[in-house]
């Protein structure tokens, strides 16, 4: 790496990782260090009166008061923080020194990775604590983390610009010690779930990421290429159709915890790559699931948070069952005042006008009342509530409602203004699957790029017969967003999609050689802020000059410094 990209504190870290080596002090040592305690359990377990507790600890050294011989540290395990004292006759029993006063004190920075061999012990002001014993150097940081300091529990010069902390989640999970809260509590809403499926008998299974047909959902997918059958394949979009496959084969209850993936747009509540959990059980309908439903979210959000209730924002949010149930025309007729039922689809269109709403020729009946209760309805259901009974049009792979044909036995749960999961009595009849599918590619023909694409073994599958089978499916990172009281989904996802980091336009140093300037030059005209040619066209030549002089002298390149007016001869030879 070039020395000029790096920042003076760069530099002198590489310096000290060199000077370490030199003195046979391997900085990222391949040997395995083993540890016997969390900083949380030692200071839980501590006990005045006991015999001192001998230890083995690492972790980053995240701050570091030295007072002559003896010193202080703050260790950052994976669980916590603890004190470390550290005097230097005590990790230098011997007349070498080195350890402490050259290692310790100068080569060592925030950041790095050490061990710790002790015994724990509480200070004077009352603080639980390591005496050190053996100190020992697991990794060198070379970059320097952003330092949040802590006092009576407030953070002050906290990383927070989120571009940076999403970018860089591990420094984000290095210095926000909340953070980690957020992935562990989304860890437990997983086992949590899981042990609630499993405890019903439910088998967890893995259904193609990459299928031939982007089905299951209304979506835009993303499309790629398989080389070797020189075919495209999407992404999936939903694993509906396969595991609807698995009940048609014999399976009493499936379920599967995976990534989807939908080239639509990105805010607050949505990412193009997101975790979806779907369950399907044989012999059951919409109202068996809509009671399964509430229940296990009710356990999760104990299991998560000890209570039934979370704030999210202003709100909160109380997930004791049972929940609310509306059906979808009663919403909309009760925040719009228009009734829709046994409207057709022109006259839906001629209500979404009244109602000054923006709507296309492509929108079909089913899409026309979806926008209607997305614009006038869903944001207002902050407490759980089951919304039910959709439009046939909107719920392809759904079963007629057993008492109106225009309607099918659907829910989704609305939760905080968002919907939050979507389930069926699922469609088990293959005729009428198909003709549902010939609906969508109907819409598709209009220019609906989200309609679904016939999947004609599904179809097959369906006329080897599937039994009566309810299905939901719920977005696992909207889920983690409400336990965790978190109002944008970047927060609960650990890598979320970002946007191509800016970049400095830069010119090619041939341009620059061009004007007569040495290569060795280039690197030191761009770090002193000249990136492109043009930008030295309205320079003082011994402004320039001192620049990039100085930069030479600073980073001790040796690089023979050229007279101003060769300087003014680069910038006269550029063009206007």
């Amino acid at each position: 790496m070039n020395v000029l990209e790096l920042s003076e504190q760069e530099i002198i870290r590489r310096n000290s990782l060199n000077e370490l080596r030199d003195m046979g002090i391997e900085p990222y040592p391949a040997a395995e260090y083993v540890t016997n305690a969390f900083s949380t359990d030692i200071k839980a377990e501590f006990k005045d009166d006991e015999e001192p507790r001998k230890v083995s600890v690492a972790g980053r050294m995240m701050s570091r008061r030295v007072m002559g011989k003896a010193s202080f540290v703050e260790l950052q395990d994976s669980k916590g923080r603890i004190q470390v004292y550290i005097t230097r006759d005590d990790i230098c029993p011997d007349e070498n020194k080195d350890l402490y006063n050259t290692v310790f004190k100068r080569l060592l920075d925030l950041g790095d990775f050490i061990g710790i061999e002790g015994f724990v012990f509480r200070t004077q002001m009352g603080e639980i604590s390591i005496h050190a014993k053996k100190l020992t150097v697991l990794s060198k940081s070379i970059k320097p983390l952003p330092i949040v300091k802590y006092k009576d529990g407030v953070a002050y010069d906290k990383f927070e610009d989120p571009e940076l902390r999403y970018r860089q989640r591990y420094v984000d999970l290095a210095v926000n010690e909340e953070v980690k809260e957020i992935f562990i509590k989304r860890s437990k809403v997983y086992s949590s779930m899981r042990e609630y499926f499993n405890s019903k008998g439910y088998m967890e299974v893995e259904t193609p990421i990459l299928q031939s047909i982007a089905g299951g959902a209304a979506a835009r997918p993303f499309i790629t290429h398989h080389n070797a059958l020189d075919m495209p394949l999407y992404m999936r979009i939903a694993s509906e159709l396969y595991l609807k496959r698995l009940i048609v084969g014999g399976f009493e209850g499936v379920y599967e915890i995976g990534k989807n993936f939908r080239n639509e747009g990105m805010d607050r509540t949505h990412n193009p790559e997101f975790t979806c959990m779907e369950i399907y059980v044989a012999y059951k309908d919409y109202n068996w699931m809509m009671e399964f439903t509430e229940k296990m979210i009710e356990k999760i959000c104990l299991d998560v948070n000890g209570t039934t209730q979370v704030q999210v924002g202003d709100n909160i949010i109380d997930f004791k069952a049972p929940y609310k149930r509306v059906t979808m025309l009663d919403s909309i007729k009760e925040h719009t005042g228009y009734d829709l039922t046994g409207m057709n689809e022109d006259q839906i269109r001629e209500v979404c006008q009244k109602l000054n709403m923006e709507i296309d020729e492509t929108m079909g009946k089913g899409k026309l009342i979806d926008e209607i209760f997305g614009e006038f309805c869903e944001g207002t259901y902050i407490q759980p509530t089951f919304i039910t009974d959709y439009p046939k049009e909107m719920s392809p792979l759904t079963k007629k409602h057993r008492t109106n044909p225009e309607l099918t036995e659907r829910f989704e749960l609305m939760v905080n203004g968002k919907e939050l999961c979507n389930a069926y009595s699922e469609l088990n009849d293959p005729i009428d699957q198909l003709e549902r599918f010939e609906e969508q590619m109907k819409l598709s023909e209009k220019g609906d790029d989200e309609a679904m694409i016939i999947d004609k073994d599904f179809v097959r599958a369906l006329e080897y017969g599937m039994p009566p089978t309810s299905g939901m499916g719920i977005g696992m990172d909207r889920l983690t967003m409400l336990m965790t009281g978190q109002s944008t989904i970047q927060e609960v996802l650990f890598f979320p999609q970002m946007r191509p980091e800016k970049v400095t336009p830069k010119d090619t140093p041939a341009k620059f050689m061009e004007l007569g300037i040495a290569e060795d030059w280039v690197p030191v005209i761009q770090k002193a802020g000249y990136n492109l040619v043009s930008d030295m066209k309205e320079v003082n030549p011994q402004k320039l000059h001192m620049d990039i002089c100085g930069i030479n002298k600073k980073y001790k390149l040796e690089l023979t410094n050229p007279t101003v007016d060769e300087v003014a001869g680069w910038i006269a030879k550029i063009e206007n």
